[in-house]
């Protein structure tokens, strides 16, 4: 009995996982014919280049496009989420590149920037401006992941589908660490310490995320590990590394901990929570507030524990 595939789109991670179980009187046939008949609107091409980049897997072994499919086969193929149809017009805006080479682009992403074009966001965005920095080059820029528009930080990008097939199996095996330093409300106890909570759309409010029960049904499993930096009287700066990608993560799951981001207008972070009652303290925050505008959430850093090299 052939299972239904599992597909992945996360706001922070751009993948799809795809499961199959081979009839038990299946043909054989070359893996990367059968999966191009099993997925719907994959290129052959960009089968292949999952295969070079060891993101197919047969009884867990990684294989060739030339494998042969067997009955009873248990298939998993890693792709790099498909080209946007929006169409990416090039603009004159500034990009922060921190790192470059012929597969991949680290860019520093600046507050308020959206990163791709969607409704309400068709011009201005980092793929526009990426578009105009390599514009007559023939190079384009591969979303690997993401981060919320008025996150600023590391973005890490491909330069060719080869790198951005090796990349997204890299987010999915989790062998890309994440790091975050955010500025929360509170003074956090613990030196460090993982919370863990599914998180889906609040469907009171369909524009923030909620935190449930972790062994219920509703949302998706997600789990972000935290350090304390330093402590600040009122506030904690934190270190928080994500298991798991899911839209607004650290920013739910610290206000579920009881520690909501400074300034986090979307999460309760956006008055003053902890402190004193004194005039000159309130214009403090207000004035804090008026100089950093947002979340206090940069993306410092992302590493990977491999390359994502073509050749």
């Amino acid at each position: 009995m052939e299972e239904k595939p599992e597909i992945h789109d996360e706001q922070n991670e751009m993948y799809e996982h795809f499961r199959f179980i081979a009839d038990r009187g299946q043909a054989m046939v070359r893996i990367d014919l059968y999966l191009f008949a099993k997925i719907a609107n994959a290129s052959r091409n960009r089968i292949q280049n999952a295969a070079k980049a060891g993101n197919i897997l047969v009884n867990d072994v990684a294989v060739k496009p030339s494998y042969k499919v067997k009955p009873n086969d248990v298939i998993s193929i890693v792709l790099a989420y498909p080209p946007r149809d929006t169409e990416i017009y090039p603009e004159n805006i500034p990009v922060n590149v921190v790192y470059e080479d012929d597969d991949v682009l680290v860019i520093n992403k600046p507050p308020g920037m959206v990163v791709h074009p969607g409704h309400g966001n068709f011009t201005g965005t980092l793929l526009n401006a990426l578009a105009y920095y390599y514009q007559g080059t023939g190079t384009t820029a591969y979303l690997c992941h993401r981060i919320d528009k008025d996150t600023s930080g590391i973005l890490l990008l491909a330069k060719n589908e080869l790198a951005q097939t090796k990349l997204a199996k890299q987010f999915f095996d989790h062998t890309i660490d994440r790091k975050y330093v955010a500025l929360v409300w509170g003074t956090i106890k613990e030196e460090e310490g993982t919370i863990t909570g599914n998180i889906a759309r609040d469907p009171r409010n369909r524009l923030v995320m909620k935190v449930f029960d972790t062994d219920g049904e509703t949302g998706r499993h997600a789990v972000t590990h935290f350090r304390v930096i330093e402590r600040l009287g009122y506030v904690t700066l934190v270190e928080c590394v994500l298991e798991t990608g899911r839209t607004h993560q650290i920013r739910i799951h610290m206000k579920h901990f009881g520690h909501p981001l400074f300034n986090d207008e979307s999460y309760g972070g956006d008055a003053i929570l902890k402190g004193t009652t004194f005039a000159k303290y309130k214009q403090f925050i207000h004035n804090c507030f008026q100089l950093m505008p947002r979340q206090a959430l940069p993306a410092p850093t992302a590493r990977a524990t491999s390359c994502a090299r073509s050749g």
